[in-house]
C-alpha cells in the first residue's frame, strides 16, 4: 500500500480556509486532496515540469475544484515558487527531497512562504523496496530530514503514519 494523500492530510488537520503550498506537486495527489479539504482556501500547486501542471489542472477541472493556483516554479531557489512571503498556513513537501540537489534551499523557501507558526508536512520514501521509489542510495533518511529542518529554525511537532513505503513528519515555523 502506498501513501494515501487524503488520509495523511486528515491526520495533519487542514482547515476549511487555509492557504496551502504543495512544493514539487508532481501529478497533484496532495494538491487535489488538499483542495477538497480547504474549499474556502487556496492551494498553490508549484512544479518545475509544465506537463505535471497541466495534469493537475485537468484533474481539478474534472472534479470541479477552483481553489488551485498553478505555478511553474523552481522550489530549489529562494523566491522560485513565486509565492509572496509569509502567506501559507501549510507547506507540503512530498517525495521531493530525495531527488533534490539543494535540499536546504527547499527548506528555506518553505520557511519564507510560511506564516508565523505555519506548518510543514514532509512525506518521503522510507525505503527502496518499491519499483516506483528511489534507488537505495537516494532514500532521504528521516533523521537527516529532522536535522535539516531544525537547523533552519523549525520545531519538530510529530511523526505521522504515511503508508508502508513512506514516512511523514510535521514541523512548525517559529
Amino acid at each position: 500500500m502506498f501513501a494515501d494523500p487524503l488520509k495523511i492530510l486528515q491526520s495533519f488537520g487542514l482547515g476549511d480556509s487555509m492557504i496551502v503550498a504543495d512544493l514539487g506537486a508532481g501529478s497533484g495527489f496532495y494538491s487535489i486532496a488538499a483542495a477538497k479539504m480547504v474549499p474556502n482556501g487556496k492551494v498553490y500547486v508549484v512544479e518545475v515540469q509544465k506537463d505535471f501542471l497541466t495534469t493537475v489542472k485537468t484533474k481539478a477541472e474534472t472534479e470541479h475544484l477552483r481553489n488551485l493556483e498553478y505555478i511553474w516554479g523552481d522550489i530549489e531557489k529562494i523566491g522560485g515558487t513565486k509565492i509572496a512571503d509569509r502567506v501559507a498556513d501549510v507547506v507540503i513537501i512530498s517525495n521531493v527531497l530525495f531527488l533534490a540537489e539543494n535540499k536546504k534551499k527547499i527548506i528555506e523557501e518553505a520557511k519564507r512562504i510560511l506564516k508565523y507558526e505555519g506548518r510543514v508536512l514532509l512525506i518521503e520514501w522510507s525505503d527502496a523496496s518499491s519499483a516506483l521509489g528511489p534507488r537505495a542510495g537516494f532514500v532521504f533518511n528521516p533523521i537527516k530530514a529532522k536535522e535539516m529542518f531544525l537547523a533552519e529554525g523549525f520545531t519538530f511537532e510529530r511523526d505521522i503514519p504515511a503508508g508502508e513505503h513512506h514516512y511523514g513528519i510535521m514541523f512548525k515555523k517559529q
